[in-house]
């Protein structure tokens, strides 16, 4: 890798997998960038959130192939593997949270907030995954597992909020 590079709007308009990898400029947020890709995630899964849950699945599944290289190239000229501003890994991994998660606004703030939990705290194995597992797939794996475990905690309070 080069010298760490800072994003800039620059980077972000240079090639399109930095615009998509950018969160198309959330990433260039100075404070969280992780939180406002994410937040960008929310209105994109509304572009799908009326097609089949296989549809969802498969339009999900080809956005985290794409994001394997849109997070390696972007990653490689920021000069860091897994640069913060780099948020495509968060965008695709709600929308994956979004599609077991009820079209009611409470439960897409619990998504959203276990989904941040879960990618900051990074638990068992996904700290492990993010050390061991370099490039654009490592950048979105740890995403991915962090989307799991949100997925489970959710599926827990949807089923929690059925027995009160």
């Amino acid at each position: 890798m080069t010298k760490p590079t800072t994003p800039n709007i620059q980077l972000l308009l240079a090639h399109p997998a930095h615009f998509f990898g950018l969160g198309f400029g959330a990433g260039l947020a100075k404070k969280a960038p992780g939180t406002f890709g994410t937040l960008v995630g929310l209105p994109l899964f509304l572009l799908i959130a009326s097609l089949s849950f296989y549809t969802q699945l498969a339009i999900i599944s080809v956005l985290f192939l794409i994001g394997i290289y849109i997070c390696h190239k972007t990653g490689k000229a920021l000069g860091v593997a897994d640069h913060g501003g780099i948020v495509w890994d968060e965008i695709v991994a709600i929308m994956l949270v979004l599609t077991v998660t009820p079209l009611q606004w409470q439960w897409w703030v619990a998504a959203f907030v276990l989904f941040r939990l879960f990618d900051i705290w990074k638990p068992a194995p996904i700290r492990q995954c993010d050390a061991k597992i370099k490039g654009g797939f490592g950048v979105m794996l740890d995403d991915l597992l962090a989307a799991i475990y949100a997925i489970i905690s959710l599926k827990v309070l949807l089923w929690l909020s059925t027995q009160i």
